[in-house]
């Protein structure tokens, strides 16, 4: 009886550890949008991946290539799109990360530690990819190294340009990330 009751105490305490967890891990991305005129801009995605580059979740994507934007311009975010599989998601998975492309202005997103089915991940090393398409072709990337499950920390943001739509950079800047644990 004894050796039941250790065990029973030992899975309550797993299981209330994996909860406060997965409660107590938040990853806020903040950037700057400004609204680009013209065709073929404004859609971006944020998503995570694992640090072999393996996709998780996402946390945001514009619903125009979301939708099926990406099969009439395939330039539009196309590494989102090669690592999210959209075409492969069910219809209500796309609306839970979707939506218009914003004015400009500052947004806010945050990612509370799990993968796509809402399971916990385990405390690690992640990456947060924030991807921009500034004018067809061209694009921009930020890499932030993110590690959950270890404490407080803010993360150094890794830029990329693609191509030379120099005009459109201001689409996506000061961007931030913090991981609160």
């Amino acid at each position: 009886m004894k050796k039941l009751f250790l065990i029973l105490l030992l899975i309550s305490l797993v299981i209330t550890n994996a909860a406060a967890q997965k409660a107590a891990t938040a990853v806020e991305l903040t950037f700057t949008f400004t609204r680009q005129g013209g065709s073929a801009s404004n859609q971006f995605a944020a998503w995570i991946e694992d640090t072999e580059g393996k996709y998780i979740e996402t946390l945001c994507v514009t619903r125009w290539t979301a939708n099926g934007g990406y099969s009439r311009r395939p330039s539009s975010i196309p590494l989102w799109v090669k690592k999210s599989e959209p075409s492969k998601m069910e219809k209500k998975q796309i609306d839970a990360v979707s939506g218009a492309t914003p004015n400009t202005g500052t947004l806010t997103y945050t990612w509370d530690g799990t993968d796509s089915k809402g399971a916990a991940l385990p405390a690690g090393d992640y990456v947060l990819v924030l991807e921009g398409t500034l004018r067809w072709e061209n694009q921009v990337y930020y890499r932030i190294p993110i590690t959950i499950g270890k404490g407080s920390a803010t993360p150094k943001v890794n830029v990329e340009y693609v191509g030379d739509a120099t005009a459109e950079r201001s689409m996506i800047k000061d961007v931030k990330v913090r991981v609160r644990r």
